[in-house]
C-alpha cells in the first residue's frame, strides 16, 4: 500500500504556486484495508475515503470505462492491482498527470514537467475525449493560467468532440459550475478564447459568441469588436476581484449587440432591452443562480442609462431606483453602477478615465434613502385621512426633491 500526492497540488508546487488542497491516491489497497485504518468512506461511484486525523480525501487508484455519452457516461473500477500509471493516464491533461510519492519523488509519466515548463496545456491520453467536462476545464486552467496556450493537437481533439455533439450533453449546472470558476480566475477572457477556438462558446453560449465581429462605433469604442469589448470588461471586473455576479453581469451586458441588424451597424439603438430578454434566456438555460441572473438583467437593461446618469432629472433617476427596487436592495444597485463602471472602462484607452457616473448615482441613492417614508405616511394620514393615494404621491415627491439637492450639490461643488 502506498499513498502519493496527485494533481493540481504537485503541478502548483512545481510552479511555486501556493497549494490549497491536496488530492491523494492510494495504491495497492482495497477498501477493507483503508477502514481497517480507521478511514471513513465517502465515495459514491468510486471508493473515496476521509483520512483518521486530517479529514482530507484519500482516493483508491482507479480505471474507467466509457459506457454512454456526457460526462456522467462512465463505469470506474478500483482493485489493489491497478497501477499509479494507469490512474494517471485517465487524467485530462500532462500537467495534471503528475504524482509525488512520500519521499518527495516526483513520478511525471507523461511529460507533465516539460509541459509545465514550456506553458502548454497537452491531452494525457485519447480518453480524454471521453468527457465533455474536460473541454471546460481546458479553458478554465487557461483563464487561471493565462500565460499557457493549449497544444494544437488537444485543441483538435476538443474540435472533433463539440462536432461529435460531446458538449450538447453537459447538464446546465455542470457547464455553469465550470464557467463560474473560470470567471472568478485571473483572466476570464483566456477562457472565452479557448472555448471559441474549439467551437464549444457557439454551442454553450451562442448569443456570447455572436458578438465577436460586430462593431461598435469607433468613437465610443475604440476597439470597435464588441466581442472584445467585454472581454475587457470582464477582465476589468476581475483585475479588481470583484464578486462573482458582477463579472457575470459584465460578461452578458451587451448580447443584444449580437442580433442587431447588419444594416444598423456600428449602432445599436435600443441594445440594452434586447440585452435583458437574452440575458433572461441565458439564465434560465444555463440555470445560473438568483442573485448572478437578477444583478445581470438589471445591468443589461440600465447600463446605458447609468452611462447617462449625469443628464438624468431628478425625477427619472427616482423612477430608475424604483424600476431597480434599490430602496429595498441598495447594495445590489450599488453593484451594477460598479458592473456599468466596468462596462466604461473595458475600452481601449479607457481603463483609467474618469467614471464620476458611479459616486453621483450613489450620493443620490443615499439622500433618497434619507426620506421617512413612515413619518411622511403618517402625516398624510392625520391630514388627509380619506385620500390614501396621496401618500405614495408625497413620499415620491420627497424623494425627487431629496435626489434634486444632492446632485444640485454635486453639480455646484464642480
Amino acid at each position: 500500500m502506498k499513498t502519493y500526492i496527485v494533481g493540481g497540488a504537485v503541478r502548483d508546487e512545481l510552479l511555486g504556486v501556493a497549494v490549497k488542497d491536496r488530492d491523494y491516491v492510494v495504491v495497492g489497497a482495497t477498501p477493507e484495508q483503508m477502514i481497517a485504518q480507521n478511514y471513513t468512506p465517502v465515495g459514491k461511484d468510486f471508493p473515496v475515503f476521509l483520512h483518521p486525523v486530517t479529514h482530507e480525501e484519500y482516493a483508491l487508484a482507479r480505471t474507467e470505462r466509457k459506457t454512454a455519452p456526457g460526462y456522467k457516461g462512465f463505469v470506474f473500477h478500483t482493485d489493489a492491482g491497478v497501477t499509479l500509471e494507469e490512474d494517471l493516464i485517465r487524467r485530462d491533461l500532462t500537467v495534471n498527470a503528475m504524482a509525488k510519492d512520500t519521499d518527495g519523488k516526483i513520478i511525471d509519466p507523461f511529460g507533465g514537467r516539460r509541459d509545465l515548463e514550456q506553458k502548454i496545456f497537452r491531452h494525457v491520453s485519447s480518453a480524454f475525449a471521453e468527457d465533455p467536462v474536460r473541454i471546460l476545464r481546458v479553458a478554465r486552467f487557461a483563464a487561471r493560467f493565462p500565460q499557457f496556450s493549449v497544444a494544437a493537437e488537444t485543441n483538435a481533439l476538443m474540435q472533433a468532440m463539440v462536432a461529435a455533439g460531446e458538449v450538447d450533453a453537459l447538464v446546465p449546472e455542470r457547464t455553469w459550475q465550470e464557467l463560474a470558476r473560470g470567471l472568478m480566475e485571473v483572466q476570464p477572457s483566456r477562457m472565452f478564447a479557448v472555448l471559441r477556438d474549439c467551437g464549444a462558446l457557439q454551442r454553450m453560449l451562442p448569443e456570447l459568441d455572436a458578438l465577436w465581429g460586430v462593431p461598435q462605433p469607433e468613437k465610443y469604442h475604440p476597439e470597435i469588436d464588441t466581442g472584445v469589448h467585454v472581454m475587457m470588461v470582464v477582465d476589468y471586473a476581475a483585475q479588481h476581484k470583484l464578486a462573482l455576479p458582477i463579472r457575470c453581469a459584465a460578461l452578458l451586458h451587451d448580447l443584444g449587440k449580437g442580433v442587431t441588424p447588419p444594416e444598423m451597424w456600428p449602432r445599436h439603438h435600443g441594445h440594452e432591452m434586447q440585452s435583458a430578454k437574452l440575458v433572461e434566456a441565458v439564465c434560465q438555460r444555463l440555470k445560473i443562480p438568483n442573485d448572478c441572473r437578477d444583478l445581470s438583467v438589471m445591468t443589461a437593461r440600465e447600463h446605458g442609462n447609468i452611462g447617462r446618469a449625469l443628464e438624468l432629472r431628478a425625477a427619472t433617476i427616482v423612477t430608475l431606483f424604483e424600476r431597480c427596487d434599490a430602496f429595498r436592495k441598495p447594495q445590489r444597485f450599488i453593484d451594477m453602477l460598479q458592473a456599468s463602471e466596468c462596462d466604461h472602462r473595458g475600452r481601449t484607452g479607457f481603463a483609467d478615465k474618469p467614471f464620476p457616473q458611479n459616486a453621483y448615482m450613489q450620493k443620490a441613492l443615499a439622500a433618497v434613502q434619507t426620506v421617512n417614508g413612515g413619518e411622511i405616511a403618517t402625516l398624510m394620514q392625520q391630514r388627509w385621512p380619506d385620500q390614501p393615494a396621496r401618500i405614495p404621491e408625497a413620499i415620491r415627491e420627497a424623494r425627487v426633491k431629496a435626489v434634486a439637492l444632492a446632485i444640485n450639490e454635486v453639480k455646484t461643488s464642480d
